[in-house]
């Protein structure tokens, strides 16, 4: 019987271990941390081992494969403890992606705009009639999913982390944003190296698949020069999200007129650029999505008047001078984090009021004090958020809680 060990016991680990158990594997999970009641409760129902709390190293390297959850990065011991006894490791998504049969997946990653575009895609093709799920970075565990509720299309968002542990896995349909700065953390400062991770996501593709790329995208052109695909290239210009998505959804086999009735009833999800709020005259918008630079720009580009920016969290190697131009209308920064310590000596000197906070109460408050009828408070961070809470979702639920509690 074959050991499968899933470390993390998230999203994608949780669904990860209920898949290789539903498949017949002897499966053990870890995670160092605590893992939510929800997650702990299905996977007792299906019948997994798991530890919280820590690494039983005896217990992991006894694996045949370990399926590595995406937060966890390649650096952590217990990973390199794995790769030095050969054990390979995979991602959820290449996991997942030996069960689903003939079933047809479409990819959607890049920099800015996956999430908006994959949740688009999946709302065409669900309207117009398709069995679909929604997984990857979003919606539930594509491994969950697959284990649980298979489907005929899964509409999947990839991170790079997730690209990175794909090797075998093919998209039917490959979708790339764009591709700017971003987890240069992860990557050793290299945004070629990030690069090439996002252009795993047409790996393996054949004659009739396709990939649905931005034309006019500077380091996309760039890394388009060096690859040599056999699928249906279909490049888009402009900005993003209904382009993209459309086209994708078209070589799916959705007609024109489900998609144009699809686009005007959409609504974008939930922490991007989401109006939480207007208290005493100042709009409070949760944009807890924008975890790199070029989010942050194009948040800056739609919000209008005064701005109470809230931003930082764990930096992933940023250059903040993108972000230049816009200070003359932000009236205070108040940083978030740990270490606030890069943003404060960016942007000192470039806003008038900087605070320094360790926590989203003092965050809040120091927002909430400073903002006056007609400003915007716009928290989007710049930054992931691992440092204080346990997601992106948590920090933009969190954002809005505090704000129905106190204002």
């Amino acid at each position: 019987m074959k050991r499968v060990v899933v470390l993390g016991g998230g999203i994608s680990g949780y669904g990860s271990a209920v898949l290789a158990r539903e498949r017949g594997c002897d499966v053990f999970l870890s995670d160092a941390g605590v893992i939510s009641e929800r997650y702990v409760d299905a996977l007792r129902e299906h019948g997994v081992a798991f530890e919280q709390g820590g690494h039983t190293a005896e217990l992991i390297l006894s694996a045949d494969e370990v399926v590595k959850s995406p937060g966890i990065p390649d650096s952590a011991p217990v990973v390199e403890a794995v790769r030095q006894k050969n054990i390979p490791v995979v991602s959820e998504i290449e996991f997942a992606g030996r069960y689903i049969g003939d079933s047809k997946v479409i990819c959607v990653t890049g920099s800015n705009g996956k999430t908006t575009t994959t949740s688009l895609v999946y709302q065409m093709l669900k309207d117009a009639g398709y069995d679909v799920g929604l997984g990857g970075n979003i919606g539930e565990s594509f491994a969950y999913q697959v284990a649980t509720a298979p489907r005929e299309w899964y509409v999947l968002e990839l991170s790079s982390f997730q690209l990175d542990g794909m090797f075998r896995f093919r998209a039917d349909i490959a979708v790339l944003t764009n591709i700017t700065p971003d987890h240069l953390d992860r990557y050793g400062g290299s945004f070629e190296a990030y690069a090439r991770s996002k252009m795993r996501i047409v790996q393996n593709q054949r004659a009739q698949d396709v990939f649905v790329y931005q034309g006019d995208d500077p380091m996309t052109e760039k890394m388009m020069e060096r690859f040599e695909g056999v699928q249906r290239l279909v490049p888009f210009y402009g900005p993003d999200n209904v382009a993209a998505a459309t086209l994708a959804a078209r070589a799916a086999g959705v007609d024109e007129g489900s998609i144009a009735s699809t686009v005007g009833n959409f609504v974008a999800p939930d922490h991007r650029l989401q109006r939480v709020a207007v208290r005493d005259g100042v709009t409070w918008i949760n944009d807890s999505k924008a975890t790199n630079v070029e989010s942050v720009v194009y948040a800056f580009r739609q919000v209008a008047g005064p701005v109470v920016w809230i931003a930082g969290g764990t930096d992933k190697g940023n250059d903040y001078a993108p972000l230049f131009e816009f200070m003359p209308r932000v009236k205070a920064l108040v940083c978030m984090g740990v270490d606030n310590g890069k943003l404060v000596r960016e942007f000192a000197g470039r806003v008038p009021i900087v605070f320094d906070t360790h926590s989203l109460d003092e965050a809040m408050s120091a927002a909430r004090g400073v903002a006056q009828q007609g400003d915007t408070v716009l928290l989007s961070p710049a930054c992931a958020s691992f440092d204080l809470f346990e997601n992106y979702e948590d920090r933009g639920q969190k954002f809005r809680q505090w704000i129905e509690q106190n204002c």
